[in-house]
């Protein structure tokens, strides 16, 4: 059996050749280009990847647009700040050649601002069989929907997510058009002001006290604070939209 990798990507030149090689392992490697205009597109192709032309800002449509490209039995997701570990790799392959489930779980440890790791580990579905994989639904919180069993592998994918202050505040500028949006499409209650103070202690409350930011020292508390910050900036835009709404 063989694997295909799907990768979506946007202006990320300087971080998709490491995530391309820690899956060189694979068959067949696809990038979904969601209109860069540095040379992602360049560096994936050096690295003998086939790049697809997708869409800006909805990351479902972009991951089944690589599955539809997909020529292989199986796939497996990543996105660019990512990195599959050798002891991944070998799961992996060992779960092709050998499949027990018709999906399979990833763990994976995540790390902000820089290097410093974030406590807990996440399991995320993206190694499935190309056939069992309906399509994946949500336009920024996208999650996959499988027909059949799903397993969990051994090794993990590690995220290196936030890595500095200006691209957090770049990609939640981009990131909360859409999540306004939707909310706003969806007849979200009128907000007022006492609705601010809860979403953004909710933001916070979820990070730092349930996530476990409180453990990672410093690093944890301004992660903590800029999703309190996020939810904010999204639900300001939200307001934005209800406020010309009623104004017209």
């Amino acid at each position: 059996m063989k694997l295909s990798v799907v990768i979506i990507a946007k202006n990320s030149a300087k971080i998709i050749e490491e995530c391309i090689k820690s899956v060189s392992f694979a068959d067949e490697i696809i990038v979904v280009d969601g209109g860069s205009t540095d040379n992602t597109k360049e560096v994936a192709q050096k690295q003998k990847a086939k790049v697809i032309t997708g869409i800006s800002y909805d990351f479902a449509k972009q991951r089944n647009i690589g599955k539809t490209h997909a020529k292989n039995e199986w796939i497996f997701y990543i996105d660019t700040d990512e990195r599959v570990t050798p002891e991944l790799a070998k799961s992996i392959q060992q779960a092709i050649e050998n499949p027990q489930f018709d999906a399979y779980k990833i763990k994976r440890k995540n790390f902000y601002l820089g290097n410093f790791p974030w406590p807990g580990i996440e399991k995320l579905e993206r190694l499935f069989k190309k056939s069992h994989l309906k399509q994946w639904v949500g336009a920024l919180h996208e999650s996959p929907v499988v027909e059949g069993t799903i397993g969990e592998l051994d090794g993990f994918l590690l995220h290196y997510s936030h890595q500095s202050l200006s691209s957090m505040v770049s990609k939640t500028n981009q990131w909360s058009e859409i999540e306004a949006e939707l909310r706003f499409k969806n007849n979200h209650p009128k907000m007022s002001w006492w609705r601010f103070y809860r979403v953004m202690y909710t933001g916070f409350y979820n990070s730092y006290i349930k996530q476990g930011g409180f453990k990672a020292g410093t690093p944890g508390l301004i992660e903590s604070l800029y999703q309190a910050f996020s939810m904010f900036i999204t639900y300001a835009k939200l307001w934005e939209r209800q406020h010309e709404k009623n104004s017209k």
